[in-house]
């Protein structure tokens, strides 16, 4: 039973890592062409109905944003893009997995967030745009799965960080982080 639930895990991983991962744009890549009605990856729910994913006081919500929006700051010359710079200082929702800042760490208030499962770990650090230096409001410490992909909430901050892993583009001022899912 135990070989079965770890090989469901197995491929429930892998399937989050490849909806994350492909989101992963190296600076200077050119995105992939959208309809117009797809470019924008910026979303918010679609229904009234819709469960927002953070509740600040009475109605504010999270933004759901992927990696090709944080793509959008050029690290060599801290530039970013027009979408990006209207997130500096929102409350925002990214898909991705944790990295603690110390080995076998299992629960803190800060570490990182990256696009893919092994970023940062054993491994070159993706470009500084591709990870984002996390602390928790209140230095609530949470617990830090390396093999789990989380959606983390936050207040994003475009600043460039040095970390135990590199170069880090973004800070987030962590609120929630909640098990991967679609929706």
């Amino acid at each position: 039973m135990t070989r079965c639930t770890n090989s469901l895990l197995s491929v429930a991983g892998l399937a989050a890592l490849v909806v994350v991962g492909s989101a992963f744009t190296a600076p200077g890549e050119p995105l992939p062409k959208a309809p117009a009605t797809a470019r924008l990856a910026v979303t918010t729910p679609a229904k009234p109905t819709d469960r927002p994913s953070v509740v600040l006081g009475d109605a504010q919500q999270s933004i759901n944003i992927d990696w090709r929006v944080l793509a959008g700051l050029d690290y060599t010359n801290g530039k970013a893009t027009d979408t990006l710079k209207k997130l500096e200082g929102k409350v925002v929702r990214i898909p991705g997995f944790v990295v603690p800042l110390d080995d076998f760490q299992e629960e803190g208030a800060e570490f990182l967030l990256v696009p893919y499962y092994g970023a940062c770990v054993h491994t070159p650090p993706p470009p500084p745009n591709q990870i984002v230096m996390v602390e928790m409001s209140g230095k609530k410490a949470v617990k830090l799965n390396l093999f789990d992909a989380v959606w983390m909430s936050g207040t994003l901050k475009i600043a460039s960080v040095e970390s135990p892993y590199g170069t880090v583009g973004y800070t987030l001022q962590g609120l929630k982080v909640e098990p991967y899912s679609s929706k």
